[in-house]
């Protein structure tokens, strides 16, 4: 099995911290943000394709083209154009089911398994009692995302994307869908909702048991602690 990490942008809500690095190069509890991810996939994940773009000399120089025994292959994304657009640019080396995840988030191993044991796609969702504005995911009685719905969903109960998701190639049959009306930039939850629509694939709703988003400067603490309690 492969995995994808999305890894290109500056970050440019850390401010100084990312003047250097790239934003997945931040360290918490002693690693950074990729080696966390890195060690959350299973064993049965022998390579790893890296997305870069912001600093990616950083990255290249850090992990090289072996780490913790597995393969790494790097990409680079010049234009910036979405979620989708960066996963588009590993199409031609994946070849197997594999596993995309964002190169500024936490994951627990068990939700990664979790994801790819589902017998078709998966995505892994968080439920909350207070969204913000974004997607809500749609979840039917079988427990299968079958929409969502983009607004101000402030304070509302619902379910969040983690945009960790188990895929395979069968995906790029079908075109790239914008993240919004009009917008440039290509985003791969909606992108794999119209896929899974248009082919029958099933998109199981995989619920996570531990998920940081690391989006600003106070979130590397509420990782380390968050951590610390959950001992992944």
């Amino acid at each position: 099995m492969q995995a994808v990490i999305l890894a290109a942008g500056k970050g440019t809500r850390m401010k100084e911290l990312t003047q250097s690095v790239p934003k997945p190069m931040l360290v918490v509890n002693g690693k950074t943000l990729i080696e966390h991810k890195l060690d959350a996939l299973p064993p049965e994940v022998t390579e790893v394709i890296l997305i870069i773009g912001y600093q990616g000399n950083v990255i290249r120089e850090y992990f090289k083209d072996e780490f913790g025994g597995r393969r790494i292959r790097y990409v680079e994304q010049e234009d910036l154009n979405g979620t989708a657009g960066a996963l588009w640019l590993a199409r031609p080396f994946l070849s197997d089911r594999f596993i995309v995840m964002m190169g500024d988030d936490l994951y627990a191993r068990k939700d990664v398994e979790a994801c790819f044991a589902s017998p078709e796609w998966s995505v892994l969702v968080e439920k909350t009692e207070t969204m913000a504005s974004g997607g809500r995911m749609v979840m039917d009685e079988r427990g299968f995302i079958v929409d969502i719905e983009e607004g101000d969903h402030t304070g509302k109960p619902g379910l969040m994307n983690t945009n960790m998701l188990a895929l395979d190639p069968r995906l790029f049959e079908y075109p790239m869908v914008p993240k919004a009306l009009g917008s440039n930039e290509y985003g791969l939850p909606q992108t794999v909702l119209a896929a899974s629509k248009e082919s029958g694939i099933s998109l199981a709703a995989v619920q996570a048991s531990f998920w940081i988003q690391v989006t600003a400067p106070e979130d590397l603490q509420k990782a380390e602690a968050a951590l610390l309690v959950f001992g992944r």
